[in-house]
């Protein structure tokens, strides 16, 4: 048995620990139609997050955020991932679990290496004044309880290739 298609499978874990790429794969292999969150986020608002986080704040983005993501659990079967932050609001960890939720839980070191390769400061905007390598120990050790709390499953640190291939076969021996 396979997770059931009325099911969405929400990829989470901190930025940059590899959602996207790996959503992308995983959708390939299950033949599921794949959505980024943040690009969904893009599309519905017509505004980057970084515009939104620079015009309303944070709290406002987390609203909106929310919204999309109901959207998107509205028309479950897909793969999808989500931002990293996504896991802070109540509503939203409420929306994950009715899917499969797989956290990608990722070396903050890794993180800071693969962020200082690609900044992208309009999809990831500074989450504070800290100095990027700080930020992102101080997110992920305040994220991780949530991430734990919502995760069905809980993927070590691989290559995203191999992980892939293990997160497909668990997926497909899926119990419903």
């Amino acid at each position: 048995m396979a997770v059931s298609k009325d099911k969405n499978i929400y990829l989470i874990g901190p930025r940059a620990s590899g959602k996207t790429t790996l959503g992308r794969m995983l959708a390939a292999e299950l033949e599921r139609p794949f959505l980024d969150l943040d690009e969904e986020f893009l599309q519905s608002t017509g505004r980057t997050i970084a515009e939104v986080v620079e015009t309303e704040g944070w709290e406002s983005f987390r609203d909106l955020e929310t919204s999309v993501l109901a959207s998107i659990a509205g028309t479950p079967g897909h793969v999808v991932a989500t931002g990293g932050g996504v896991v802070l609001k109540a509503r939203n960890r409420e929306l994950l679990v009715e899917g499969v939720v797989i956290y990608l839980q990722t070396d903050p070191e890794k993180v800071v290496a693969r962020l200082m390769e690609e900044l992208l400061p309009e999809q990831r905007p500074a989450l504070t004044d800290l100095a990027l390598e700080d930020e992102v120990r101080k997110t992920v050790e305040e994220r991780d309880p949530y991430y734990l709390a919502c995760a069905h499953l809980v993927a070590p640190d691989l290559p995203l290739e191999e992980l892939a291939e293990r997160i497909t076969e668990e997926l497909l021996e899926w119990p419903e």
